[in-house]
């Protein structure tokens, strides 16, 4: 038999470069910690939610300029799942099982969050929800930076009600965050005495484009002589037609004002706001608050965006917080293992933009203030009315029959995401 040894030898070199490639790509995988950002950069919610994904890449240099963490740079990876609610648990597992992410930061709407629930628990991953959403959970592998219920919905209510207002249009995006929270909002306004011909409910798809009978019929319903109000979960691009017809229709903020859930800064970006100005937004952070945290966070977006012109807002504010409590229980557990970050992040504090500190509390929320906003002819808001101080967020609404007895502490022993007060057991996962 004849040996090719140049072969061999070329065979051997290779086999030296292959090994030297998984050995460097081994070694890369080693010195960084990898961060998964989990957003739609495509489909209905893009208008939303790219921002958050330039928001965490901001987030992670600036941790990175600052000597990284444990030692090791910061590493992003960033999928886009497309506003397709199943592509957000598949994309969760390929960050999670393939790129082996530290934790997660993303999702927006609650469908999405709740097609994700099952991968982070299973695969025990750590996820990082930076938007308001409907409240009746609290799992152990996610964390809450956004405004539960009594952070946004019940305050701006009230607000209103202080107002005068006496008739309610609840519209929202037919899913799942809407249609809780305007269930919670029913009863609540049902228990402070509006009767139920005062409550008109209706829901949209995802994307609706055609507002003209619906606004009719806001229209007709705000003219029996009652002042009256619309409390908007109308979500992602369904928005910017909704505006335009409230104009078209010549529905005024001081004849039937909007308050709005959804649209902050980012979305006004897209509309004309002349005819909105007057209508309300409530949030936990507006772009135009007056503090010097703001101010260098406002500077540090447009230096690493290259664009004075892209504004901030309150999502974009719940991943700085919860990005900095991730980062700071990181450094006390001295790991990014899921469970040692889960024991080290509760009644961990760090900086808000709105002046003061924000908490992670045992039940996974944190405490925020409560701002309501007019809309500007500019696209900023002027803050009109905020809590005096911070307000803990409530997992379970106290509003709701099947969860007034519901409470959450992830802190062991009791480690329970619905323990139930009445009976006093634990009722399982959380949600």
């Amino acid at each position: 038999m004849r040996v090719n040894f140049k072969s061999m030898t070329n065979v051997a070199a290779a086999a030296v470069v292959g090994a030297g490639m998984l050995f460097s790509a081994a070694a890369h995988a080693q010195e960084t910690i990898k961060v998964g950002i989990l957003h739609s950069l495509s489909g209905t919610m893009a208008i939303s939610e790219t921002t958050l994904k330039d928001a965490m890449l901001m987030l992670i240099d600036e941790q990175n300029k600052k000597g990284g963490l444990l030692g090791k740079k910061l590493e992003a990876v960033v999928v886009d799942p497309a506003s397709d609610w199943p592509l957000f648990a598949e994309k969760a597992r390929e960050l999670i099982e393939k790129d082996k992410v530290a934790a997660v930061f993303g999702c927006w709407t609650s469908v999405s969050r709740k097609s994700v629930l099952p991968v982070f628990e299973e695969l025990n991953s750590l996820l990082f929800y930076p938007v308001q959403y409907e409240g009746e959970e609290s799992q152990r592998n996610v964390f809450y930076t956004g405004a539960a219920p009594n952070q946004q919905a019940i305050p701006a209510v009230d607000y209103l009600m202080n107002e005068g207002v006496k008739r309610w249009v609840l519209a929202g995006t037919d899913y799942v965050y809407p249609r809780t929270t305007n269930k919670i909002l029913e009863a609540y306004l049902k228990a402070k005495g509006v009767a139920a011909e005062d409550i008109m409910i209706n829901y949209t798809p995802f994307g609706h484009s055609d507002w003209q009978t619906i606004v009719a019929d806001i229209k007709k319903f705000g003219s029996a002589g009652k002042k009256t109000a619309v409390v908007s979960t109308i979500n992602g691009d369904a928005n910017v037609p909704f505006y335009k017809e409230l104009a078209n229709a010549g529905i005024k903020a001081e004849d039937i004002p909007v308050v709005a859930f959804s649209v902050g800064e980012e979305e006004l970006a897209g509309l004309d706001t002349g005819p909105l100005v007057g209508h309300l937004a409530a949030w936990n952070y507006f772009e135009s608050v007056d503090t010097p945290e703001n101010a260098d966070f406002i500077k540090s977006w447009h230096a690493f965006i290259k664009d004075d012109k892209r504004v901030t807002n309150d999502p974009m504010e719940a991943h700085y917080i919860g990005f900095n409590m991730w980062v700071k229980a990181v450094e006390a557990a001295g790991t990014t293992d899921p469970d040692a970050v889960i024991d080290a992040i509760i009644g961990v504090s760090v900086p808000n933009l709105s002046g003061g500190y924000s908490t992670m509390m045992p039940n996974h929320h944190i405490t925020k203030p409560v701002l309501i906003g007019e809309i500007q002819e500019d696209g900023q808001f002027e803050t009109v009315w905020q809590t005096p101080g911070l307000v803990p967020g409530d997992a379970w609404s106290d509003f709701l029959p099947d969860s007034k007895d519901l409470i959450s502490d992830w802190r062991k022993p009791m480690s329970c995401g619905n323990f139930n007060t009445a009976t006093g057991k634990c009722g399982g996962k959380g949600a």
